[in-house]
């Protein structure tokens, strides 16, 4: 049953995407299109097959970073958050400023980076996805921790429960959803930050600068195959994330619990 289920669920996109591939690969074809182009998928799977080790170990350079920067961004913007809820006045002064810094392009804070460091310095990469998941883990947790329920308040300070009672008890569990919800957004985000940032020098051992250098050369099967792999990259990212979530509120619920429509489980 339970691989029906996933059957039921992955046969659409399966589908949608052999017929998309298809089509690709006749109208390049029957068109002739040259393959500076437009690559045939036949041909990016010829490069995936061929530089396979190549593209695995630009995938490994550019999930480290984005893996550190994700991490270090969650714990930088929860910490963050549960600062903000102390103050009001911070808070309102903060969220400004963090949306202000976060709107500022790629392009510029990168090569700022970059002078700080050595040309084969990773850092300059990590910090900049650390912002980027810092700030989108920040917006999200504060809202979590600060929309509790007026009646969860009361109810918790008639039994005389402490402020860190409250936050324990009320406070974070109210905010656990808000996080997972801003790590599906920010996993993904962070590898595509990570490759991004290879766009504007430093070490050339990444996806970015993978793509870049192919495109430039017009080898554009080349490329297209470092872009599966940026693709593949991201998907993992997001995947572990959901898999993370559903992990979490699995273990989270009681045993013998009362399901949606009333039955016991």
């Amino acid at each position: 049953m339970r691989a029906a289920a996933v059957l039921r669920v992955l046969w659409p996109p399966m589908l949608f995407g052999a017929v998309f591939l298809l089509a690709w690969e006749l109208i390049v074809v029957v068109f002739g299109i040259e393959r500076y182009l437009l690559p045939a998928p036949s041909a990016i799977a010829g490069e995936l097959v061929d530089r396979g080790g190549d593209i695995w170990d630009a995938c490994k350079v550019t999930g480290a970073n984005a893996l550190i920067g994700l991490l270090a961004g969650i714990v930088l913007g929860v910490a963050m958050s549960f600062l903000l809820m102390r103050s009001q006045l911070l808070n309102e002064i903060s969220t400004p400023l963090a949306i202000a810094l976060n709107a500022i392009p790629i392009i510029v804070i990168v090569p700022v980076l970059n002078n700080m460091f050595s040309i084969t310095s990773q850092v300059p990469r990590r910090l900049m996805v650390t912002l980027i998941v810092f700030f989108v883990v920040l917006i999200n947790v504060s809202k979590g921790l600060r929309q509790v329920s007026p009646t969860h308040l009361e109810l918790m300070r008639s039994y005389a429960a402490s402020p860190r009672t409250i936050i324990v008890k009320t406070r974070i569990p109210n905010a656990v959803p808000y996080l997972f919800t801003a790590l599906r957004i920010a996993a993904p985000l962070a590898v595509i930050t990570a490759f991004v940032a290879e766009y504007f020098g430093g070490s050339q051992n990444g996806l970015g600068y993978a793509i870049t250098s192919n495109a430039s050369a017009a080898r554009t099967d080349v490329m297209w195959a470092y872009v599966v792999g940026a693709c593949a990259l991201g998907l993992t990212f997001y995947l572990a994330s959901i898999g993370l979530e559903r992990f979490t509120t699995h273990r989270q619920q009681p045993a013998g619990g009362l399901t949606p429509g009333g039955a016991t489980t």
